[in-house]
């Protein structure tokens, strides 16, 4: 026989019933094998749709255990941050404003300020066809949860959804979504209001533009100040 360490994340932790459990297998069984047992202890529960991880590695149901293995099981993930207070998210997919409103939206809240950006049809007198969004990604996610961490607790709001749409977007879709909840009005539009002007300064988000009569890469914001490398330094570029 053999024993295993489990490690459970989010909702399968409670699942579980403790964040980590030992299990012992016989020699030479496989992941598919530890979460049948798993099944089987919790009453048949199902386990679809998860990841399973061996040793900080994703694994397939077909991988072989062995003595002191650490095995996770890993729900789905949200793309961004799921706490209560902030949601913060890239996608591919398209956004229904109206869905995050209400999931944002709590009895204590005396006002929710939106904002909803939109692909319109023209910039500066040239008719758009389509946008397409890139992202370094690790990166944009990180300065999205630290920008509404920063609104939270700069203008006292209670919650904020931050969400930016990736990939090719049509006349109409939504790009940007930003939902601040608060008891106080001033601050939810103060705070929706910094969000969206930080957001297009720091994230690195990027856009390029495809009109009826040429393709650009929009110019975008200014870096804040001390953030923008405006000259490489001599020798820089190596001897």
């Amino acid at each position: 026989m053999i024993q295993v360490r489990v490690l459970c994340f989010g909702v399968l932790r409670d699942w579980l019933g403790a964040a980590a459990a030992t299990v012992e297998l016989p020699e030479g069984a496989t992941v598919a094998g530890l979460l049948a047992k798993l099944s089987e202890c919790r009453a048949g529960a199902p386990l679809r749709g998860i990841a399973v991880s061996v040793n900080a590695e994703f694994a397939s149901l077909t991988e072989t255990l062995r003595e002191g293995d650490e095995v996770g099981l890993l729900p789905p993930v949200s793309g961004g941050s799921g706490a209560a207070d902030q949601v913060v998210m890239l996608t591919t997919e398209p956004i229904h404003p109206e869905k995050w409103i209400t999931a944002a939206t709590q009895n204590e809240d005396g006002a929710v300020v939106v904002f909803d950006g939109i692909v319109r049809n023209n910039t500066r007198g040239r008719s758009t066809l389509y946008l397409d969004y890139e992202s370094y990604e690790e990166m944009a996610k990180k300065q999205m949860r630290e920008l509404a961490s920063e609104a939270r607790a700069r203008f006292g709001v209670r919650h904020v959804t931050m969400i930016h749409r990736l990939g090719r977007l049509n006349v109409g879709e939504t790009s940007v979504l930003i939902v601040v909840a608060s008891a106080h009005r001033a601050q939810a539009f103060e705070a929706c209001r910094w969000l969206i002007d930080t957001l297009k300064q720091k994230v690195p988000i990027w856009k390029r533009e495809t009109f009826t009569d040429g393709v650009v890469w929009s110019p975008g914001e200014p870096f804040p100040a001390g953030m923008a490398v405006d000259d490489v330094p001599e020798g820089s570029h190596g001897s």
